[in-house]
């Protein structure tokens, strides 16, 4: 395949980037500007406000409304406590795999993206190509939100964009919204022998834990009859309670942390609603008759959209023609699809590796797969000329 060894060695490079989420990604991207810019590509690096992290957003082509982005999240998760046989920041090559972080999650993706930039670049193209790579999409979308906002309202945007998070090259149309939470319990310590004398914060974490599996059962209800999601309803997790230094102290102190799946927004509402009045009306009024400082405080980690399914999808069309495949899926995990569909984009995810590989030590992804997207990147390129 044309271009392999030139994009296993900008993966190799990219690889070399420790670009975990706490952690500065602005030499990335400042290599990823270079290249770009290398094939005259129209560059722009958006840098977030503590001046550590930035996106990208390049074009090339004719500057006219519509075009289609080509989309990916530059961060990775930490290695720390992972048993890698190599190290996980010097990409290790055999003959069908590549290994490193964020080989498959998602650096394989950008490497064949700015591989193939200049082959975009030769050709007239009739529409423009863009690239959209992004900060902090592990911690919540991050990036790829204040992205979204710095694009609102251009006339030049594109109208199409393939996320390129690992499918095996499958074309996925949806996937549910993801959204994170921490809620923090504000209580009164005190001798474990005068439960009345002090507030647990504990015992409310609890029974907020309590009304989270009610709600989890009463999401079931709510399935849409057409739901194409597997199970068909928003899905509650929670994922930790902690609080408490000893057995005989009452807890002064206590967090839940919960996440919620929605496969629709009303069902957020919903859940986001019944807790607030929860709080206000029943477990609020009951700390603060001992303790009139108690609080109880929700804070939001990420709030991101699902991709919907759309009857009319131009993006799903095009990568259908380009890849031979006569359908699409869905996928339970998250993207940053839905933020760019709610910006007026059609949108599908399709890339390179599989999310089994993702987050894992070795994680790697095969060459055939690579192979497969640069094939798909080719023929985007005739195309779109």
């Amino acid at each position: 395949m044309t271009g392999l060894p030139e994009t296993t060695d900008l993966l190799a490079e990219l690889i070399a980037y420790p670009t975990v989420s706490t952690d500065s990604n602005l030499d990335m991207i400042a290599y990823l500007a270079t290249q770009l810019e290398g094939c005259g590509a129209a560059v722009e690096v958006l840098t977030d406000e503590t001046g550590r992290k930035a996106n990208l957003f390049a074009r090339i082509g004719p500057e006219v409304p519509g075009g289609i982005m080509l989309s990916g999240h530059t961060d990775v998760v930490p290695v720390a406590d992972q048993e890698w046989e190599s190290d996980p920041f010097r990409m290790r090559a055999d003959d069908a795999k590549l290994y490193g972080r964020g080989t498959c999650d998602m650096k394989g993706f950008i490497a064949a993206s700015v591989a193939m930039a200049p082959l975009f670049a030769e050709r007239r193209l009739k529409r423009p190509i863009y690239f959209a790579f992004t900060h902090d999409e592990e911690t919540g979308c991050l990036g790829a939100q204040s992205l979204v906002e710095a694009l609102k309202g251009r006339a030049l945007l594109p109208d199409v964009a393939i996320v390129g998070e690992p499918t095996s090259m499958r074309i996925i149309e949806g996937h549910k919204g993801c959204c994170e939470y921490s809620t923090h319990f504000t209580g009164l310590e005190g001798h474990g022998s005068s439960p009345d004398h002090g507030v647990n914060a504990v015992e409310f974490a609890v029974r907020y834990v309590n009304r989270l599996m009610e709600l989890k059962d009463a999401l079931k209800t709510r399935a849409p009859e057409d739901s194409k999601f597997e199970p068909p309803w928003t899905t509650i997790n929670t994922g930790a309670l902690i609080g408490g230094v000893a057995h005989n102290v009452i807890p002064g102190r206590a967090r839940v942390d919960w996440e919620m799946r929605p496969v629709q927004k009303a069902d957020a509402d919903f859940v986001r609603g019944d807790l607030w009045r929860y709080c206000e009306e029943v477990l609020l009024p009951a700390m603060r008759a001992v303790d009139p400082d108690a609080t109880i405080e929700t804070e939001v980690i990420g709030e991101i959209n699902g991709l919907i399914p759309a009857d009319e999808n131009e993006a799903r069309d095009i990568v259908m023609e380009l890849t031979g495949a006569n359908g699409a899926g869905l996928v339970p995990f998250g993207t940053e699809a839905g933020l760019f569909q709610d910006l007026g984009m059609s949108v599908v995810v399709c890339g390179p590796g599989s999310i089994e590989q993702a987050h894992k030590p070795d994680e790697f992804i095969e060459l055939t797969q690579m192979g497969q997207c640069l094939g798909m990147m080719e023929r985007l390129a005739e195309k779109l000329a």
